[in-house]
């Protein structure tokens, strides 16, 4: 019974501790202006002594327009020098405070980026935002937090291996850091107190893709009722890996066994049931394990907002997609407030943001727009500054306002940095993610995924499509012909370069849905964690491309007993 008091006191301290971080971030909404410069001023007066702040010429009272003025914009390669003297043991580089660890994430060349944590931009930026971020689904869900196995969180794996840096400190994911480490037990996480979450010790070597097979075969024995998957390719890969282990993961219920070891009592009853229930459903699907499932929260704008609708059949009528809050690991960017489908406010309370329009380069002494000069429609690059030690870096992800909350624009995930240009039409992503959104309306042929390179040898943009049905006929021509006029209502430039006919008509190739899955499970495998194999819409990689479309067939499938 103390047990089950003590369950419920943290439970409650973890309610009013998300409830908490949302009415302080909703107080700050009416005067963005005024939460920033509070922020920048606890940036300037907390760092302007480190070997960064004297390099620039920074003060406590610097201010916004000569913070501008002293700091140019960098990507994260830029902060590389100060990286290496941190790293050689050297104190107060970018911080005051020594950082405890460091967040990581794969650059755009390949090179992990190192991203400095301290103690005080965990409590004062990023746990916030954390907190605030769940408030949803506490409200919306209240049932969800009476029992630690009643949400299965595919984002978060605190107890996975870590690398380390230069001085010994942790070099890991925002899905890894065990926040009960460092003090904050409230932020331990939803579902990472499920039974699922520590596997056995003769675990502790699995890669990625045999911790998430343990951890599903666990919870198959229970009563799920929500997912946290944050990324979106995670709840997409979820039915498929359902499916690709089903036969081994019924057989460890029936045995008792997990990962060939013992585990527990075999339960027999339960395996019988759940291949009832994959007979009934035409699965084994999400909804087959667990049908009482509630909740699916994870990203839903960019390419998921192409493929979730035909997703949510696998996991149960039931189901209500909650956004998740957005961030990088570089910080902190937004967090749903209300009943809006996708995106939120920013939190102004976190870190200072700086913008620049999307269809402009960021110029590193360049001008910038501030959190309250944003217009709604508009899309813009993401520059942010934090108390962990990041300053006017340019995280390439790109931003669009969809509407304000009182004074502050509320934004969702666009895309990312990058263009795709055969005859100077230099296409966002977003552009062609609205376009096949469009074709896919005009022809009613669903999308699973989809991937696009530019062909300069015809020239033309090569669009492989992964339809949820196969197309009839002259279909994939008919979603070529409706992608086409739609990128010319997306970019002029595009329909310029269509009429000076230096632009040939995109080329849609109807391909396996497989070969998505495929790719996924591959890098998954190869020991990259879930949470970073993302979804991408532009693909220059020979490889990547090859493998996605290759035919039905033609690659090895591998080993369905223990991979």
């Amino acid at each position: 019974m103390s047990t089950d008091r003590g369950r419920a006191a943290t439970t409650d301290a973890y309610r009013r501790r998300v409830r908490q971080e949302y009415r302080t971030l909703r107080e700050s909404l009416a005067d963005p202006r005024a939460a920033q410069e509070r922020v920048l001023e606890e940036i300037l007066t907390a760092n302007s002594a480190t070997a960064f702040g004297r390099e620039h010429g920074l003060t406590p009272d610097t201010g916004a327009d000569g913070y501008r003025k002293a700091v140019p914009i960098r990507g994260h390669e830029g902060f590389e020098p100060w990286l290496e003297r941190v790293n050689a043991g050297e104190g107060q580089v970018l911080t005051a405070e020594e950082p405890i660890a460091f967040f990581s994430s794969s650059g755009t060349t390949g090179a992990e980026k190192m991203i400095p944590v301290t103690t005080g931009f965990l409590r004062r930026s990023f746990l916030p935002f954390y907190f605030a971020g769940f408030s949803r689904l506490v409200d919306l869900h209240p049932g969800l937090l009476d029992r630690d196995d009643a949400i299965l969180n595919l984002w978060q794996d605190p107890h996975s291996k870590t690398g380390r840096a230069g001085g010994g400190r942790p070099h890991l994911g925002p899905s890894q850091l065990d926040y009960g480490k460092v003090g904050e037990e409230l932020a331990v996480g939803l579902g990472n107190r499920a039974p699922w979450s520590e596997l056995p010790a003769e675990f502790d070597d699995s890669g990625p893709w045999e911790r998430t097979y343990l951890r599903l075969r666990i919870a198959a024995e229970h009563d799920v009722l929500g997912v946290i998957a944050v990324n979106p390719a995670i709840a997409a890969a979820l039915p498929r890996q359902l499916r690709h282990w089903w036969a081994r993961m019924v057989a460890e219920i029936r045995d008792g066994t997990l990962g060939g070891s013992p585990f527990r009592e075999p339960n027999p009853a339960r395996a019988d049931e759940l291949e009832r229930a994959a007979r009934r459903g035409g699965g084994p699907r999400p909804v087959d394990l667990w049908p009482r499932l509630e909740l699916l929260l994870t990203w839903n704008t960019y390419l998921s907002r192409l493929y979730l609708p035909g997703l949510l059949d696998d996991y149960g009528p039931k189901v209500r997609v909650l956004p998740a809050p957005i961030g990088s690991s570089e910080g902190p960017l937004a967090v749903p407030v209300d009943d809006r489908p996708a995106g939120g406010p920013l939190v102004v309370t976190s870190c200072f943001y700086e913008f620049v329009p999307a269809e402009e380069e960021i110029d590193p002494r360049g001008p910038t727009l501030s959190a309250h000069e944003l217009e709604e429609g508009r899309e813009y690059h993401v520059i942010l500054s934090h108390l962990g030690g990041l300053y006017r870096c340019a995280v390439r992800d790109i931003v669009k306002v969809t509407g304000f909350v009182e004074a502050t624009p509320v934004v969702e995930y666009a895309c990312r940095k990058g263009l795709l240009s055969v005859a100077g039409e230099r296409l966002r992503e977003s552009q062609m993610l609205r376009a096949l959104a469009a074709a896919a309306e005009a022809t009613g042929l669903g999308v699973r995924n989809v991937l696009c390179r530019a062909d300069a040898e015809h020239p033309r943009h090569e669009v492989a499509v992964a339809f949820r049905e196969p197309p009839a006929g002259p279909g994939a021509a008919a979603f070529g012909a409706a992608l086409d006029r739609a990128l010319r209502v997306e970019s002029p430039a595009y329909a310029a370069a269509r009429d000076a006919e230096a632009l040939a008509p995109p080329l849609v190739r109807a391909v396996d849905p497989e070969g998505f899955w495929r790719e996924w499970r591959r890098r998954v495998q190869a020991g990259e964690r879930p949470p970073r194999v993302k979804d991408r819409v532009f693909q220059d990689d020979p490889e990547v491309w090859a493998r996605v479309t290759a035919a039905p067939g033609t690659q090895d499938e591998g080993s369905t007993t223990r991979d």
